[in-house]
């Protein structure tokens, strides 16, 4: 009763062991056509590393230090709040970790990049351009009306632009997205974000690295710094008002009093301009006062506000290149060739016997 197991298993066991060796045998004999796939692999490897070109590589990585402001100095803006001025923080989590990573990989962020002016053996062109010069593009143009006369010149209005330009700024920013750019904070515990651009030249990568990072911190700091900013400029604007107001009551008293000058002491009532001047005078400089206080404060408010973005590492030339050896070409093109002929033998024999 106990053996039946172990003679049910010894005889799959010997099944087991038979069948590779028919299917030894068969790929043995199938040798030719065995060699002749890794002949095939390899030199297919080998032609894949000739033509392939070699990829370019630019790193920049960068620190961003946002110091918020303290909400003491939101309570003390009295008049600022009485104005319809909220000068608490404006900053938020709106652009920390992931997000300020995903702002790099932005659509409007990639296609303001691509606008940049940029020295290509002498002439001033778009990092669009650029591009477009790279793969060939314009040689496929030639014969399309609509697309040969298109061009991408540099710091160019967006808004401008006709539905073949879009299209083509699309299928580029598809391309840098999925294929070139990489931005990534690569510990959370660092506030430390890593950006990389590759590409097949060398320049392209290296100028767009650099424009792309140029471009978000302008608008990383921008938007950052906008209500403090914002609520600066109409503080200093109420400044100007009420100094240019009280300029004139401290005429108007002047005036006033060269009216009642020798004035008989019994026409007290020839006075009450003279004295609504002076009350004027006393209100307007109380609030100029306060607003002068307030739009210091206002300033020191919009130097908390902006953040600093400081580059750690900026690539330099000559940048980091990755590409296919002959060897490594012919190395894997052994394997895939390999592999590909046999699941073929073995695939074709199934077909053969059960079909």
């Amino acid at each position: 009763m106990h053996n039946k197991p172990m003679e049910n298993e010894e005889v799959s066991f010997k099944e087991l062991i038979a069948t590779i060796k028919v299917w030894c045998s068969y790929l043995l004999l199938q040798w030719k056509l065995i060699v002749i796939g890794v002949l095939i692999g390899v030199i297919g490897g080998v032609a894949y590393s000739l033509i392939k070109k070699p990829t370019y590589t630019a790193t920049l990585s960068f620190a961003v230090e946002d110091e918020k402001s303290g909400g003491g100095l939101g309570s003390a803006l009295g008049l600022a709040s009485s104005l319809g001025l909220d000068m608490g923080s404006s900053g938020g989590s709106l652009f920390t970790g992931a997000n300020l990573a995903e702002l790099f990989k932005s659509r409007s962020m990639v296609e303001k990049t691509l606008m940049s002016p940029v020295n290509v053996d002498g002439r001033i062109v778009s990092l669009a351009e650029m591009y477009i010069d790279n793969n060939d593009w314009r040689e496929k143009w030639e014969k399309d009306p609509n697309l040969s006369k298109i061009q991408f010149l540099p710091n160019s209005n967006r808004k401008l632009f006709i539905r073949e330009q879009d299209s083509i700024l699309g299928v580029i920013y598809q391309n840098l997205s999925k294929k070139s750019l990489s931005v990534a904070q690569k510990d959370k515990k660092v506030a430390i974000i890593t950006m990389e651009v590759s590409s097949t030249d060398e320049l392209f990568s290296l100028y767009f690295c650099r424009a792309l990072a140029k471009e978000v911190g302008k608008f990383y700091i921008s938007t950052k710094s906008k209500k403090a900013r914002t609520n600066m400029e109409i503080l200093e604007r109420q400044t100007d008002s009420i100094r240019r107001e009280l300029n004139g009551a401290i005429t108007g008293v002047a005036i006033a009093n060269d009216n009642t000058f020798n004035l008989n002491p019994a026409l007290n009532v020839r006075r009450t301009p003279s004295a609504r001047r002076q009350v004027d005078v006393q209100a307007n400089t109380a609030i100029l006062t306060e607003l002068v206080k307030q739009s210091e404060l206002a300033k020191v408010t919009l130097r908390k506000e902006t953040p600093l973005i400081q580059v750690i590492d900026e690539p330099i030339l000559p940048l980091n290149v990755e590409k296919v050896g002959k060897i490594k070409g012919g190395f894997y093109g052994f394997f895939l060739g390999t592999f590909l002929t046999l699941v073929f033998l073995i695939v074709k024999r199934l077909y053969n016997t059960y079909i």
